[in-house]
C-alpha cells in the first residue's frame, strides 16, 4: 500500500517499514545512528517514479531492538535483513537499492550474495576502507557494546543527552549546519537506550564489516551489467581531506566498475543538503 508504515517482524525483531510511490521498487537504507525520517526530504522526488522503501534496523527509529542472543551485526546478515523486509512486503522482483555511509557495506552486500534481487547499486557517500583487517574477539566487543549502552541509560544519559547529541552530529555533517529532522521524532526515537545499543554494536564491529566485505569482492562478484553509482559529497572546501575523501570515492567506484559523481555544497549527511542529487543517483541508476 503506498504511504503505509507498517511492523514487521524480521527474525523474530518487530522493525518499523514504510512504502511509498508506485513503480520499480527502490530500497533506501541509512548509515549509523540513522533512522527513517532522514529520508524525508529525497522521498517526494522518487515517489512519482518509484516504490519507495524504507525501514529502521534494529533499534533505530521505531524498531524495537534485538535480543541479546543476536549475533554480532555483519554486512551477510544485513544483506538477509534486507532481502527478509523486501519478502515480507511481497516485492520479489528486482530492485534498486541504496545505501548511506555504513549502509553502502549492507547494500553493496546483497548485491553480491542475493545478486537476482539487485536491479541497481548506489552508494551515497559510502563508507571506504582500505585493506580492513577484523579485530579480535568480536563477541566480547559486542558485549563490551551492550554493556557500555545498559550502563548509560542506567543513568538516563540517552534520555538526557541522545537528542542534543543527534542534533549536534546532523549538524557537523551537512554544509547548512542545522538537522532538518522533525524535532518530535528526534526526540522520540533518540532518547532511549535501544538506539544507543545499536549504534555502539554497529560501531564495534565496522571494521569486521569492513573486512567481510573485502572478502566478499574476492569471492561473490557483483552481477554483470549490474549498474551502479557512487555519489560523494563534496563540502566546497579545498582542504586535503576533502580531496582524500573525493579520491577514495572515486577509487570506489572504479573498484566496483561503476559511475562516479560528487555533489557540491554537500556534507556527509548529503540526504538534507542536496536530496535533489541523491534521487537523480537513483533514479538514473536503473
Amino acid at each position: 500500500m503506498p504511504g503505509a508504515a507498517r511492523f514487521l517482524r524480521i527474525d523474530g525483531t518487530p522493525l518499523h517499514v514504510r512504502t511509498e510511490g508506485s513503480g520499480p521498487v527502490c530500497l533506501l537504507t541509512g548509515g549509523l545512528g540513522s533512522s527513517w525520517f532522514d529520508w524525508d526530504l529525497v522521498v517526494p522526488f522518487l515517489t512519482p517514479y518509484r516504490t519507495v522503501v524504507r525501514f529502521d534496523r534494529p533499534g533505530y527509529g521505531l524498531s524495537a531492538p534485538e535480543s541479546a542472543t543476536r549475533p554480532v551485526p555483519t554486512a551477510a546478515g544485513e544483506a538477509a535483513r534486507i532481502r527478509a523486509v523486501l519478502d515480507a512486503l511481497g516485492l520479489r522482483a528486482p530492485c534498486t537499492v541504496a545505501g548511506h555511509s555504513l549502509a553502502g557495506f549492507h547494500v553493496e552486500a546483497f548485491a553480491r550474495l542475493h545478486p537476482g534481487r539487485a536491479a541497481g547499486l548506489v552508494l551515497l557517500d559510502g563508507s571506504v576502507e582500505p585493506a580492513p583487517r577484523p579485530l579480535p574477539a568480536p563477541g566480547l566487543r559486542d558485549l563490551a557494546a551492550r554493556a557500555v549502552a545498559s550502563a548509560a541509560t542506567a543513568v538516563a544519559a540517552p534520555y538526557l543527552l541522545g537528542p542534543t547529541a543527534r542534533r549536534l552530529v546532523a549538524r557537523a555533517s551537512t554544509v547548512r549546519r542545522e538537522d532538518l529532522a522533525p524535532e518530535p521524532l528526534v526526540r522520540h526515537c533518540y532518547r532511549t537506550g535501544r538506539a544507543l545499543r545499536a549504534l555502539l554494536r554497529e560501531n564495534t564491529q565496522y571494521l569486521d564489516m569492513a573486512a567481510e566485505l573485502d572478502e566478499l569482492r574476492r569471492t561473490a562478484p557483483l552481477p554483470a551489467g549490474l549498474p551502479v553509482t557512487v555519489l560523494a559529497a563534496d563540502d566546497g572546501c579545498r582542504s586535503s581531506r576533502t580531496r582524500d575523501w573525493l579520491a577514495g570515492q572515486r577509487g570506489l567506484a572504479a573498484l566496483l566498475g561503476g559511475d562516479f559523481r560528487s555533489t557540491a555544497p554537500a556534507g556527509h549527511l548529503l540526504m538534507f543538503d542536496r536530496p535533489d542529487a541523491v534521487a537523480s543517483a537513483i533514479l538514473d541508476t536503473r
